[in-house]
């Protein structure tokens, strides 16, 4: 079928609408006609080639939308479903098995290589292959292909044009402190870093009871928008040591921190703001091979440091559970969200790049 996408055709480039030619679903794969899509920031960090994405390609991995096709072996949702789009895993090895699919031993290669299992691609303009399958959806497009495994069906009564960032970003930063931190209620938490997934954290927190919600941020936008959203403390580090602070705040260190940047410095900032045994979950993405100094001493009286995919969500679990708490106003994600025409991709890029949005969701 004719479809219309944003392509990237060169590190760094600006977003090419074009038509392309997607694949009729094989027998495990939907069709999804996309609502909304939003705009993380590892579609960005993917562009500029931090990881080696092959060209020309295809990103967008937060797709909402409509089911309106399905493969001959697909009973998990059928068409006119209402659906998020998110990560894909393989479902088989020790890890999946375990009920922890976001460190699927194949989360590399089934989300970034940009083809099929075998190999094959899903998306061409006329003889030229054109990279899909990001994240098995490559939801910069009226239409994505998508495995029946990495869709979600969700509730109808929700409008699915907000709910496509449920899918990475939003789950990433609630699921961070909800699923894998899981703090004690009226515990203390630092997050470090205001942005969808930082304010999605701090909402996190929120609901899980903890009673000091200390946001770390340059941005007195992003701030503010922290208080409005749970925050009880905020940190600007540009008029404040941000360990001193968290730890004059808190009395003898946080209970647990969120590293949500990508900067070493930062990571360090968040193990060192921590109590004795206190735990930080780093999950910003650094480009490869990039390394972090932390204090050996800092680690050895118990205080862990621990990488988090994904927020640790199953999504068929994670992502109705934060629909429902969003019809209850307990998770009012559309407080991040600015929309955008897809046409104008590239304003919404620039704009989620520079900070002048939270959480650009393109929409058709």
């Amino acid at each position: 079928m004719k479809i219309q996408a944003a392509v990237i055709r060169e590190q760094s480039g600006k977003f090419q609408l074009e038509e392309l030619e997607l694949e009729e679903p094989r027998a495990n794969e939907v069709v999804v006609r996309i609502a909304g899509v939003g705009i993380c920031h590892t579609d960005i960090i993917c562009r500029d080639q931090y990881y080696p994405i092959p060209m020309p390609v295809v990103f967008g991995h937060e797709g909402s939308g409509v089911v309106a096709k399905v493969g001959s072996a697909v009973t998990k949702v059928e068409v006119g479903d209402h659906v998020v789009l998110s990560y894909l895993s393989c479902g088989h090895c020790h890890p999946c098995q375990e009920g922890k699919s976001v460190y699927c031993l194949e989360l590399f290669p089934r989300n970034f290589s940009c083809t099929r299992e075998d190999g094959s691609t899903t998306l061409r303009k006329g003889d030229e292959v054109v990279h899909g399958n990001f994240f098995n959806q490559s939801s910069f497009a009226s239409h994505a292909l998508a495995a029946e495994e990495n869709i979600v069906k969700v509730s109808k009564d929700v409008d699915i044009e907000l709910l496509g960032p449920l899918g990475c970003g939003i789950q990433t930063g609630a699921g961070a402190v909800i699923n894998a931190l899981n703090p004690s209620a009226g515990s203390s938490i630092a997050i470090f870093g205001c942005g969808p997934v930082g304010l999605a954290a701090v909402m996190g927190a929120l609901l899980t009871g903890c009673v000091q919600i200390i946001a770390v941020d340059m941005n007195p936008a992003r701030l503010a928008m922290a208080k409005e959203l749970g925050a009880t403390h905020t940190i600007n580090p540009t008029d404040s040591d941000p360990v001193e602070a968290v730890q004059a705040i808190t009395g003898t260190g946080a209970h647990y921190s969120l590293e949500c940047t990508g900067l070493p410095q930062v990571t360090r900032q968040a193990v060192d703001c921590l109590t004795l045994t206190g735990i930080c979950g780093q999950i910003g993405a650094a480009p490869l091979g990039t390394e972090c100094a932390i204090d050996m001493n800092n680690i050895l009286f118990g205080r862990t440091l621990r990488g988090i995919v994904e927020g640790d969500s199953i999504p068929d679990i994670f992502i109705p559970r934060m629909v429902e708490l969003y019809k209850q106003g307990r998770f009012p994600l559309d407080k991040l969200v600015t929309y955008y025409n897809f046409e104008d991709i590239n304003d919404a890029i620039k704009d989620a790049e520079d900070g002048t949005v939270l959480k650009a969701v393109l929409r058709f």
